[in-house]
């Protein structure tokens, strides 16, 4: 009996363990889209402000109400945490300032949810606690991204443009794939993706089918013009996938792998580049278990 109870109890904690890991990894993927926040002072005298945030919290940045200037964030810690099956994230982001650290801003996110919002003044240590600003129903803003200095500004849901706008105030306008669905989201992502040493920006959306992939457009930043391109994608002709889907990297390996279904089968197609950084399929193959 003794054996029994143990052994019901390490169970126990397994199915708890492994629940934990399940809504911590739809806690992750939640995060793929951008998120702004309308946000909003609890003070006699309120300001606003704008908050705007890529992927699991980097490319942040603010904007106040009235004030042209963008204050980039970095981000200083994220937490993961899952208490009773709920998971949430935990952000914390230092304020630059024209080169110095002046200020620090903090959120918890739940779902769709945010809460214990506040930013920190680090000339008088002052903390201001703030609240959502609640949106008229429908209303669509955009989403914005701050990587390298550029200033990306698109829209999650609504049309296909993309603005990069560059510190000395030329921009350009460029076109993401649209949607099929009007109910899709476009999600932003920030990772090495040719694995340089310098971040890089993807988009993607769900396929036209069914919907169970996505489709990526990746722009990659160039250290010596300090400029982003659009990747030059590679020779489908030996590729499973006609496009870029479900991307993931190996930076160890310095491989991309993209995932695609067609029909009942699943398929990868795995990349490199080469000294040229020219993206080279290397081989393809079927995903048992996808």
């Amino acid at each position: 009996m003794k054996n029994y109870s143990l052994l019901k109890n390490n169970s126990n904690h397994f199915i708890n363990a492994l629940a934990a890991l399940v809504f911590f990894l739809l806690s992750i993927v939640a995060e793929a889209k951008a998120q702004s926040y309308s946000l909003r002072s609890n003070t006699d005298k309120p300001f606003s402000l704008r908050l705007h945030t890529g992927a699991q919290g980097q490319g942040a940045l603010v904007q106040y109400t009235g004030q042209k200037e963008i204050i980039p964030l970095r981000l200083k810690s994220l937490k993961n945490n899952v208490v009773k099956k709920i998971a949430s994230t935990t952000f914390i982001w230092e304020e630059i300032y024209r080169g110095k650290v002046t200020g620090s801003y903090g959120l918890t996110k739940t779902a769709d949810q945010i809460s214990n919002i506040w930013y920190q003044r680090n000339k008088d240590g002052k903390r201001f606690v703030l609240s959502p600003v609640v949106k008229p129903e429908g209303s669509q803003e955009d989403d914005k991204v701050l990587l390298h200095n550029v200033l990306f500004t698109f829209n999650s849901s609504v049309d296909d443009n993309l603005t990069i706008k560059y510190p000395n105030g030329k921009q350009t306008i460029q076109e993401l794939h649209g949607f099929d669905n009007p109910n899709a989201s476009r999600n932003c992502l920030i990772n090495d993706y040719n694995f340089d040493g310098y971040q890089d920006l993807a988009f993607s959306i769900p396929d036209a089918g069914m919907g169970v992939y996505r489709i990526f457009s990746i722009w990659l930043y160039n250290p010596e013009t300090k400029r982003f391109e659009a990747l030059k994608e590679p020779d489908y002709s030996k590729s499973k996938c006609s496009e870029l889907c479900d991307v993931t990297i190996d930076p160890k390996k310095k491989l991309l792998y993209s995932a695609c279904r067609g029909g009942a089968r699943w398929w990868q197609d795995v990349y490199k580049f080469d000294k040229n950084k020219k993206m080279i399929w290397v081989k393809s193959a079927e995903l048992t278990n996808p």
